[in-house]
């Protein structure tokens, strides 16, 4: 009777002694745990503001340990790159492409692009030839973005230093306060230009490409369409361009001359029980 030769066992590969990969992560996360996620965190956010605001420190740092619990701000970055991932479908950029590429197309000119809250180098308005995209965020999570807050950047010293378009997508949101999305809008202004592209002949008009979810402006107490057309007016804004789907609606937004806003307070819009409280304020 003929012996087993004992199995050798084969060494384990590198791979599987590294901890799972970022991606490897975002993978296990469905559409639902992501958008839990966002929430849970916008939640805590908005919380941790209200205990600032009430001089609670206890409670401070009580949520503040949930935030980390959560994951904090780099687990939320990646809730969201894989929301606006391109398996589904939900890279914001390309409607700014769509809307913006045919008047470009004429001139071969490259508009010197902000993007706030950027999250990838690899979205639409970034692979775009005509579009020269600066990126920023809070948390940086790839080189090729800057770890900035837009409320800290230094103020243009010249028109070299302001924009063609600024992408606000999915972040006037993200601030958790209403007076601090009225400071946010009042500083686009002072970083668009109305210069042409460099060998444009053509007049041009800064944008503004704005993402919020449809509930912020359909489901709000406080904030309707009208009343944001009103504070974009009051800031020299005039809507271009605007499209809704049943969680997000996109807007493009022409910005004429700088001017004085005008001051909206947080009032009762649209009342309902099931309303939410996102609001606006600009002072």
């Amino acid at each position: 009777m003929a012996t087993r030769k004992p199995r050798i066992k084969k060494p384990a590969l590198l791979s599987r002694t590294r901890p799972p990969a970022a991606r490897a992560k975002l993978a296990t996360l469905s559409s639902k745990a992501t958008r839990n996620l966002i929430r849970t965190h916008h939640r805590l956010l908005k919380q941790r503001t209200q205990a600032q605001q009430a001089g609670d420190a206890l409670l401070v740092d009580k949520i503040e340990s949930q935030i980390r619990q959560n994951g904090g701000l780099e687990s939320y970055q990646l809730a969201s790159r894989l929301g606006q991932s391109l398996e589904r479908g939900g890279d914001s950029s390309k409607v700014l492409v769509d809307w913006i590429t045919p008047h470009l197309l004429h001139e071969r000119t490259r508009l010197r692009v902000l993007e706030v809250g950027a999250l990838s180098t690899k979205n639409a308005c970034s692979m775009n030839q005509y579009m020269d995209v600066t990126r920023i965020d809070l948390s940086s999570q790839e080189p090729g973005i800057l770890k900035q807050d837009f409320m800290e950047r230094p103020l243009p010293r010249g028109d070299t230093d302001r924009f063609h378009v600024i992408s606000l997508s999915l972040v006037l949101n993200f601030v958790p306060d209403a007076i601090g999305r009225g400071e946010m809008l009042k500083r686009c202004s002072a970083f668009l230009t109305t210069s042409p592209p460099s060998g444009s002949s053509l007049p041009f008009t800064g944008m503004m490409f704005l993402v919020l979810p449809s509930a912020c402006i359909n489901n709000s107490r406080y904030l309707t369409q009208d009343r944001l057309n009103d504070i974009m007016n009051s800031m020299g804004f005039s809507l271009s361009e605007s499209k809704e789907t049943s969680k997000l609606t996109f807007q493009l937004w022409k910005h004429g001359q700088n001017c004085k806003p005008r001051q909206f307070r947080k009032e009762i819009l649209n009342p309902g029980k099931k309303r939410n409280n996102f609001a606006i304020i600009v002072k």
